[in-house]
């Protein structure tokens, strides 16, 4: 009877935290008056949604991609070529983005999901940088110089606001719907499939788990919100060439957000943004274009203490808090 109380009392109390959080997500933007720092709040979030798509395959299924941007340009690309060749506002081509990202996501989770580790990484890499290649070679893609978007907004349809704060709101409100997702897929059949091919996947196999179906579904989930990412990054940057909508570094920041985090968490991404986005943008607003170089420098900082001190990022240091804090009040 304890147990149940006590159980009952730690999911009122996570009910209650999550409501503090989205209170505060809501209400922090209307309080800022600086608009840099309402555009650092819309990049956290965007930044969050893209490492939180990344996270269902990575995290969740333990397939570490480091191809994710592909899907991301999928997304960009799409959106903005339905504007130079159809004059579209932008966010119309996000589901043939979509659409786009779904097929090569069954294209290429088909032979590459049966790869394991580092095998699987490698893979991931060399396509999207194939994919980087060919756009950069393809005039009718923009090429190296890239493409744009409208110069100045025709309607609402265009997504084209002066300030960051509509753009903080949508990103913020399709990130909610895909935690609603990952929410109810951890508690759901796949949930805990994915886990246990995280976890070991020759015996989830031997116990009967579908697992290449499974990772196919993740993936394909993932793709198409990552797409969905790049397309309204496009709608609000209003630009994208083969290194912000293809770069290898997105799919870096999406691993590195996520791990920070913690990997396999619901929140892990979106703290993992929180603490990110906001250090490299005050840092390239410091040391302009030497900042970039001082970004490089955080991430594989960060990746090294990740990988040598607490594998499954904030969480994990939470955890192991927790498991102290407990050990002593005995």
């Amino acid at each position: 009877m304890s147990a149940s109380i006590t159980a009952s009392a730690r999911s009122a109390g996570r009910l209650v935290f999550a409501a503090f959080v989205l209170l505060a997500l809501l209400v922090w933007p209307l309080l800022v008056e600086n608009v840099f720092y309402q555009r650092v709040g819309a990049l956290v979030m965007l930044a969050a949604l893209s490492a939180s798509a990344w996270n269902l395959v990575g995290g969740y299924a333990g397939q570490i991609s480091i191809g994710h941007v592909l899907f991301f340009g999928c997304g960009a690309y799409a959106s903005l070529l339905g504007f130079t060749w159809f004059e579209w506002p932008p966010i119309m081509g996000a589901p043939f983005g979509i659409a786009l990202s779904l097929l090569l996501a069954v294209l290429v989770g088909l032979p590459t999901l049966r790869l394991k580790g580092h095998y699987f990484s490698m893979a991931t890499i060399a396509l999207a940088e194939l994919a980087r290649i060919i756009v950069v070679n393809s005039p009718s893609l923009g090429g190296g110089v890239g493409i744009s978007g409208p110069a100045i907004p025709r309607s609402m349809a265009d997504l084209s606001f002066i300030s960051p704060l509509p753009y903080y709101y949508i990103f913020g409100a399709v990130l909610a719907v895909l935690l609603l997702f990952t929410w109810w897929m951890g508690r759901a059949r796949m949930g805990f499939y994915l886990r246990a091919i995280r976890g070991q996947e020759r015996a989830a196999r031997s116990l009967g788990v579908p697992a290449q179906r499974y990772k196919l579904y993740a993936l394909l989930v993932s793709a198409g919100f990552t797409s969905l990412a790049g397309s309204l990054y496009a709608a609000m940057v209003g630009f994208v060439d083969p290194d912000s909508g293809l770069g290898i570094l997105l799919s870096v920041k999406m691993v590195i957000v996520s791990a920070l985090g913690g990997a396999g968490t619901l929140f892990g991404p979106l703290v993992g943004a929180a603490i990110l986005v906001p250090l490299e943008e005050f840092t390239n607003a410091a040391f302009g274009g030497d900042g970039t170089g001082i970004t490089y420098v955080v991430y594989g900082a960060i990746i090294m203490l990740i990988s040598r001190y607490a594998p499954g990022g904030l969480a994990e240091i939470l955890a192991r808090l927790k498991a102290w804090g407990a050990r002593h009040a005995r």
